[in-house]
């Protein structure tokens, strides 16, 4: 892991986990997307190792360990199961939402049941009717006395039916309100009138997916998280982080699937020779194996840029657009290297379905674009 970035009690941590990742996570990376379970005992022991949000502050539970810290450990992580890699995203984004925007005596707790690995935090923020237009939400929360009462339905949330609580955003401005009409509140998975069901997901299947039902949830004012009605404008800002993460997971799928081909195209042999002596078969590899080290100084380079609380939106964005279409091209290719091998139910179409998904949630490449644009051209310019 030679970059510029990251020095040598960061690349102790990467091969610690890295070794931790090959023993324990690697084993079971068919068997959890087969059974679609997400394996708890693992996550507590990821809790146990530091591994979980080392970011946070030690007063919460964290290391106090920076951004690039969480890159590497989740780089690890995801090269032996992306799935299970989600445990590090949910727990490094909610976790800064929760430390940053939330009442200690309510979010303490959980961030030290996170950081642990004795707890899954959710973020529920899509709804039926819309992705990308996030700030247009209709599910309801009003507040009445000393509690919010929600009503309405999110779909299409990571680990909707495992979750042991949920970040919620809602609307408790009007319709017309937009994004500073939004409130963000801490739900407990098992609050009463919350209900949720489980989608059978092309790939990412042991985190799942899934919709959460509001019927007349209640949750103390103590939950709330930010502003009342700027609780989208205050929390989203944390997503430039993930973004960055995303990138790297994504990239670690690819890199290992690289990896794979090269010693296979090495040994494999046609017409006398081995595949690799072919350009065809060997010049793609190169190409990507390029590009993919490109993206993760990238996605290197926006953590850094968060440590030293500089501005990241523009570089994060260009992680999340370009990171998980280039590991999809990437593992394709790697995936044919190996022939109906590859095609086979296995570790390479495995990886190929679970990148996917990263090209579809948390933000499309066209809406990453258009950030980006934002940030070079200036708001006005773009016009969106």
């Amino acid at each position: 892991m030679r970059s510029p970035y990251i020095d040598e009690t960061l690349q102790a941590l990467a091969e610690h986990a890295r070794r931790y990742a090959t023993q324990r996570v690697a084993p079971g990376f068919l068997e959890r997307d087969s059974t679609r379970v997400l394996d708890r005992a693992l996550m507590r022991e990821m809790g146990e190792m530091g591994f979980i949000a080392p970011e946070l502050p030690e007063a919460v539970g964290g290391q106090g360990m920076g951004t690039l810290a969480a890159g590497v450990i989740h780089e690890e992580i995801a090269r032996a199961d992306l799935s299970l890699s989600y445990i590090n995203l949910l727990a490094s984004l909610n976790g800064q939402i929760l430390s940053q925007y939330g009442q200690p005596e309510v979010t303490l707790p959980w961030l030290q049941k996170l950081t642990r690995g004795e707890a899954l935090v959710a973020i529920a923020l899509t709804e039926p009717q819309g992705g990308s237009d996030a700030a247009n939400l209709r599910l309801r929360v009003e507040r009445k006395g000393d509690e919010y009462v929600i009503n309405g339905e999110k779909t299409s949330i990571s680990a909707a039916d495992q979750a042991d609580a949920i970040i919620v955003f809602g609307r408790t401005g009007t319709p017309e309100s937009g994004a500073h009409g939004v409130t963000a509140l801490l739900v407990p998975g098992d609050a009463p009138g919350l209900t949720r069901s489980r989608f059978d997901c092309h790939g990412q299947r042991a985190i799942g997916r899934g919709s959460l039902f509001f019927d007349n949830v209640r949750v103390p004012v103590s939950h709330r998280l930010g502003d009342e009605n700027r609780g989208f404008v205050q929390v989203m800002q944390g997503f430039d982080f993930s973004r960055a993460l995303i990138g790297l997971q994504v990239l670690a799928v690819a890199s290992v699937a690289l990896e794979e081909s090269w010693t296979y195209v090495a040994q494999r042999e046609a017409f006398g020779k081995p595949l690799a002596s072919f350009q065809g078969v060997s010049h793609p590899l190169a190409d990507f194996e390029t590009q993919v080290q490109a993206a993760r100084l990238l996605c290197y380079q926006a953590l850094w840029l968060k440590d030293q609380g500089l501005p990241h939106g523009a570089e994060a964005a260009m992680c999340k657009w370009w990171a998980p279409k280039l590991a999809y091209d990437t593992i394709h290719q790697c995936l044919l290297s190996f022939g109906h091998g590859g095609y086979d139910r296995g570790p390479m179409e495995q990886r190929l379905r679970d990148v996917l998904g990263f090209q579809i949630g948390d933000g499309t490449a066209q809406i990453m674009k258009t950030i980006i644009a934002r940030t070079r051209a200036g708001r006005s310019a773009v016009g969106a």
